[in-house]
């Protein structure tokens, strides 16, 4: 059996799941078309939380999708493509979607970029992160719009990106350059107390 067709068996067993069980399609649709709407919520919480920790993660999950959707772009020109229900018979298609190159999967690029960027800094909450990633995979399947192998390359990449980003980005002089001129415009703008000031007005 070629790997072609351990692609194509692996999307049908996923994708019939749709037909099988349509109480959860629903849910699916949510998390193929919604849950980056969610991602970027959970980005805005940890970058308001003005903790040196978050928003640095933050800057290192921007930098990791910056790389993966380079690296996906130009893996995109080796290989090449349409979407499972452009290409195959009886697809249980759930969401609309324009046929082009399925190849990588872009949801999976951002969303393991990020979440595997939260991993690494806060492993506990990374956790739940990563395995939202996971099920906006195994969504994109079921909703008809990628195969397995385009999950598991972005996947993959997103990863590779995030680890790298993880590395390098906390050495660079200039990105914390630019974070502290931010914070102090920020603090124009929206200022805080800090602990110091907390303390004094208990005295």
């Amino acid at each position: 059996m070629t790997i072609s067709q351990v692609n194509i068996d692996v999307f049908r067993a996923i994708n019939d799941l749709g037909k099988q069980h349509d109480s959860l399609n629903p849910i699916a649709i949510f998390m193929a078309d919604y849950m980056i709407y969610v991602l970027a919520l959970g980005i805005a919480v940890y970058w308001f939380t003005r903790t040196n920790q978050n928003r640095m993660m933050v800057i290192q999950s921007a930098f990791a999708v910056g790389l993966a959707e380079v690296l996906g772009k130009m893996a995109g020109t080796i290989y090449y493509h349409s979407q499972p229900f452009a290409e195959l018979p009886h697809v249980n298609k759930l969401i609309a979607h324009a046929v082009d190159n399925a190849f990588p999967s872009d949801h999976s690029i951002v969303f393991f970029s990020i979440c595997f960027s939260f991993w690494l800094v806060r492993k506990k909450e990374g956790w739940a992160w990563l395995i939202i990633a996971c099920f906006v995979g195994i969504s994109r399947i079921w909703v008809g719009v990628h195969y397995p192998g385009d999950v598991l390359t972005g996947a993959l990449i997103g990863i590779c990106a995030a680890s790298f980003s993880y590395w390098v980005v906390p050495k660079l002089g200039f990105v914390k350059s630019v974070l502290i001129k931010y914070e102090k415009v920020e603090q124009s703008i929206l200022p805080i107390k800090t602990k110091i000031e907390d303390q004094s007005n208990h005295f």
